[in-house]
């Protein structure tokens, strides 16, 4: 049977999984060392049970584990499975074939039940870790608080009951690994992105009424007509029109005849 391995896929370094426990994460010692700042010094285990492997997020981390894009505390690994620790994503390869359901986690015999108030703490604790947004930490008490109009004092001690039903021990990043539990439990869902209505068309606006038109302008008179280049030639005198066309005949020359 061929060796399960995993496969940073931006290195493509390979790794098999010898052992009962292999560690991952960002620190000096640990089996398959991933130098992405996300990752934590000691950030999650990949353990083999006879032909399976799963996965184990230790809680560690601000940026946590995911499976195929799913945020998770434990999780049965299939062949081809695509495991991303913060942001450095690893490919499973090698693992028995077998027939298994989308939700095959390893989960507590029992599931804890939770008040209705317990339920709408872990839901907003969890509620940035199921956006879409990749890789952010749980709500704080004071954003929980926020949420459900609340006081900070009753978030922390819904908390504390909830870490006691969960068995979650004392220790750093309690608050993350509550989370983790509650995914891995199915006790919250991502919800529904909300429909945004398309937003109504703008009316028009209205048109500015037209300025009033200045009153024409008279029309300039027209002009003179232009002075002919040639002078007219000038008639003959009032007394040549009265005599006729013929030249005028001087006294003296009449008394010679």
């Amino acid at each position: 049977m061929e060796c399960p391995y995993i496969r940073v896929e931006e290195t493509g370094g390979v790794t098999q999984l010898l052992g009962e426990v292999t560690t991952v994460g960002r620190g000096q010692y640990v089996d398959v060392q991933l130098a992405d700042p996300s990752v934590s010094m000691l950030h999650a285990e990949l353990v083999r049970r006879g032909p399976y492997v799963y996965v184990t997020d230790l809680g560690l981390s601000r940026n946590g584990t995911r499976v195929n894009g799913r945020l998770v505390a434990r999780r049965l690994l299939a062949d081809g499975d695509v495991v991303t620790f913060g942001s450095a994503r690893c490919r499973i390869g090698g693992v028995a074939c077998e027939e298994l359901s989308a939700d095959s986690d390893l989960r507590r015999p029992a599931t804890p039940e939770l008040t209705r108030r317990e339920l709408d703490v872990v839901t907003s604790l969890c509620r940035p870790a199921l956006s879409d947004e990749a890789f952010v930490a749980p709500a704080a008490a004071r954003e929980i608080a926020v949420d459900l109009v609340v006081t900070e004092a009753a978030v922390k001690q819904h908390l504390l009951r909830l870490y006691q039903k969960l068995r979650i021990a004392e220790g750093p990043n309690r608050r993350v690994r509550l989370a983790n539990e509650v995914v891995a439990l199915g006790l919250v869902r991502p919800l529904p992105q909300p429909m945004v209505p398309d937003r109504p068309a703008a009316p028009a606006a209205p048109a500015s009424p037209a300025a009033p038109s200045s009153p024409a302008a008279p029309a300039a008179p027209a002009s003179a007509p232009a002075a002919s280049a040639v002078p007219p030639q000038a008639g003959p005198p009032p007394a040549e029109a009265a005599a006729g066309t013929g030249p005028a005949v001087s006294p003296a020359t009449s008394s010679a005849g």
